[in-house]
């Protein structure tokens, strides 16, 4: 293959090499077979064979807070709204929590927040003070189907505005017709337009009918130069699933080996429960490892699955499940 030439420049423990982007390998891409019957009964197993109970659960949750990009991504979105998940995202479980469960003077915050690119600027002015980066959905969120020009433009905008993560959209066209050259030239052009922010491509996982496709499309955007991959806006139908997941991190795992960057990874759509997070967790840590259980490698795309975080959080400080409306959101 022929990135087999830079394996040696693996980053050693502690770093982290920002993917450069390399040559579109059509060989490569042709040799991306995915097994859905294996990836169903190996998704299967996750949940059931690894669990964690009683002060470790609560410290796996606390962890899983670190990797949520709290999103609102709704048509009735308002500033007031942005701002009440900004206040979230500051302090996203109450005090009296963390006090009992003794991690009172630990610094827990979300990954990012993510919004429309109209509240850039809203989030941004919300969060100063603090390190929590603000996302921005791009590229014709959600479907991505605008001229290429405007979408590199909506990108440059977020950025300057102060978003230092953009998570684009592919068309889910060009991977269903196999036009994986005009998608790369695209990522390519996006990764352009995102400079130093991180760029994280949605690929829509559940309009792209095959795990085949999707490993495809996983691979041919990190050759483009994607920070990570992503499997769904959250407005499909079928958003993120274990086999599908299992089918991009081992693509992760792949390119991981063969050239030596990192990428990481974002589940996003229908995570909503402690338990599916620890589940994904879990999965991380076996397929890809620790590194992949900080925010610069695994990200969940959530907008309810802190309320449930928080609810279980509390179980183990007080012995009670609360109402949710006790950890509102916004």
């Amino acid at each position: 293959m022929k990135l087999q030439a830079v394996r040696n420049d693996r980053p050693t423990t502690g770093t982290h090499k920002r993917n450069p982007g390399f040559e579109l390998d059509i060989d490569w891409v042709d040799k991306c077979v995915m097994n859905r019957s294996a990836l169903e009964r190996r998704g299967a197993t996750i949940g059931a064979r690894r669990t964690v109970k009683k002060q470790w659960q609560a410290a796996w949750l606390l962890k899983a807070i670190t990797l949520i990009d709290l999103t609102t991504l709704n048509s009735d979105d308002t500033p007031g709204r942005v701002l009440r998940l900004c206040a979230k995202a500051r302090q996203p479980v109450r005090g009296d929590i963390l006090e009992a469960l003794g991690v009172g003077d630990m610094k827990i915050q979300p990954g990012a927040v993510c919004v429309y690119h109209n509240f850039v600027e809203t989030a941004v002015e919300a969060l100063k003070g603090t390190d929590i980066p603000v996302a921005a959905v791009s590229t014709a969120f959600p479907h991505g189907l605008i001229p290429l020009e405007l979408r590199v433009a909506q990108i440059e905008a977020s950025v300057k505005a102060g978003a230092r993560e953009i998570d684009i959209v592919i068309e889910r066209g060009q991977v269903l017709t196999g036009d994986w050259q005009g998608l790369y030239e695209q990522i390519k052009a996006f990764r352009a337009a995102c400079g130093e922010a991180h760029m994280k491509t949605i690929l829509g996982t559940g309009e792209l009918a095959t795990l085949t496709n999707v490993a495809k499309a996983s691979l041919v955007c990190m050759l483009g130069g994607a920070d990570f991959i992503k499997t769904s806006t959250g407005k499909e139908k079928v958003n993120a699933n274990l086999q599908t997941s299992l089918a991009m991190v081992r693509m992760i795992r792949w390119f991981r080996d063969e050239t030596g960057i990192e990428i990481g990874y974002k589940p996003a759509g229908g995570i909503s429960s402690a338990k599916d997070a620890l589940t994904y967790m879990a999965l991380m840590k076996e397929e890809l490892g620790n590194n992949w259980l900080e925010p610069h490698l695994f990200r969940f795309g959530a907008s309810s699955l802190l309320t449930d975080i928080e609810r279980q959080l509390e179980h183990q400080a007080t012995g009670r499940y609360a109402a949710a409306y006790r950890q509102p959101m916004v």
